[in-house]
Parts: structure tokens; C-alpha cells; sequence
């Protein structure tokens, strides 16, 4: 098994500690809203990553948004991602293995971004704040 390098970010990293250390029950909101923790491999080192990130559902899937807050660069995880799309998707007490794709139709990035708006009314605001398109996946159950 990968070695699993916590966040450089402090808050990200005491975050994941506290929702993954109480199997899920702490630390699944922020602001008052529901998240997610995205478990990932990094593209460079191979290691484990996690993510906090708001919770969007779609039906059984997961919209993830790498908006980083409406920075000028894409988020690291969005990296890693597009190089091993397989994740796994903490639920608060639920485990989910999937699979994460970048929306590329149009028609389905915008349906997945307006019901991420939706969810999470301040990544409208991350969008003006950059120049970026900011990617969208969808996460899937694999079969």
C-alpha cells in the first residue's frame, strides 16, 4: 500500500484527520454544508492524497469541482486525477470506490456546474475571481 502524505495545507490536513480518524462522524462539514473526502494517487509521488471537498450529489455519483477558490491554477488533485481517474469517495460513515471523470460536453459540464452552484452557491463567485474554466468531474461507481 502507498504511503499517505497529509496536505501541506494545515486546515485541509486537520480536516481529513478528524473526519477520517472518527470513521466519518466529525469533520464532515465546513461552513455548515456537507463534504466529502476524495482519496486519490499523486501523479508525481505516487502517494496517498486526500481532499476535503463539498459534497454535490448527482443521483449515486459525485460532482467534484476543482476550483481551489477561484485561484489562477488548477488545484493539485485536479493533476492527479486526470492521470488515474480511480478514487475513493468518503460519506460521511459510507466508502465509495469510483471512478472520476472531467466533464467535457458542454451541455453535461453545465448541467453538473448549476447543480454544483446549486449545492454550493460561492463557486459562481470562484469563477469570476479567474480566467480558468474550472474543470468539473463527475464521479461514478465502479461496476
Amino acid at each position: 500500500m502507498n504511503e499517505y502524505i497529509p496536505s501541506p495545507s494545515k486546515w485541509v490536513a486537520d480536516q481529513v484527520e478528524l473526519y477520517e480518524g472518527s470513521g466519518g462522524t466529525k469533520g464532515s462539514t465546513y461552513i455548515d454544508l456537507p463534504v466529502i473526502i476524495v482519496t486519490n494517487k499523486g501523479c508525481k509521488t505516487g502517494a496517498i492524497r486526500k481532499t476535503p471537498l463539498m459534497k454535490v450529489a448527482d443521483g449515486d455519483n459525485y460532482i467534484l469541482i476543482a476550483s481551489m477558490g477561484g485561484a489562477p491554477e488548477n488545484p493539485v488533485w485536479y493533476n492527479n486525477l486526470k492521470a488515474d481517474s480511480n478514487v475513493e469517495i468518503r460519506d460521511g460513515t459510507q466508502v465509495y470506490s469510483m471512478k472520476a471523470i472531467e466533464a467535457v460536453d458542454p451541455d453535461e459540464r453545465k448541467r453538473l456546474w448549476n447543480r454544483a452552484v446549486e449545492a454550493y452557491p460561492p463557486y459562481q463567485e470562484y469563477q469570476k475571481k479567474t480566467d480558468r474554466i474550472i474543470p468539473v468531474f463527475l464521479a461514478k461507481p465502479n461496476d
